[in-house]
């Protein structure tokens, strides 16, 4: 069945809605406000622009997310190895490990994998300071996510 026009935009709008305040942060976390509001505007410029065509790709999300990481390194100047992209969503912007895997098109045990991978070695993040020692301890006692990654990452 042929999706109809109606279909195509209310899907566009519900990728939009759940992924759009995550790609700001991450935008914002690496480039000044004005260069990652006008990333976020431009990567949602390019999905809507080839939606139809999108909605076909096994992934959209990670269709997209690769887009935009690639346009946050062109911006910013460095690119991140996908380990610290998942240590910056987890670690500094406080995204689960089903929210990463959502927004980045991925599965959560490869969102582990690449946690306990970057855990692993010291920060090579450009702007450690300013992400606030992003493989520094875990996020804390009340929050279970880090044995998400234990149980992919045995200590």
């Amino acid at each position: 069945m042929k999706p109809t026009p109606t279909m195509l935009t209310n899907s566009f709008y519900a990728f939009y809605d759940l992924h759009r305040p995550a790609y700001r942060d991450y935008a914002e976390a690496r480039l000044a406000p004005e260069e990652a509001q006008v990333a976020v505007s431009h990567l949602f410029d390019l999905v809507a622009s080839h939606w139809s065509t999108i909605v076909r790709e096994p992934d959209p999300a990670a269709w997209a997310w690769e887009r935009h990481t690639q346009t946050v390194a062109r911006r910013s100047g460095h690119a991140l190895t996908p380990a610290e992209e998942a240590l910056l969503l987890y670690e500094v912007l406080r995204l689960s490990i089903d929210k990463i895997a959502t927004v980045t098109g991925t599965e959560p045990a490869a969102v582990s994998t690449l946690l306990a991978a970057a855990r692993r070695r010291p920060c090579v993040l450009p702007d450690c300071r300013d992400l606030g020692q992003a493989v520094g301890p875990a996020r804390g006692p009340a929050d279970p996510a880090p044995d998400e990654v234990r149980a992919v990452a045995p200590r």
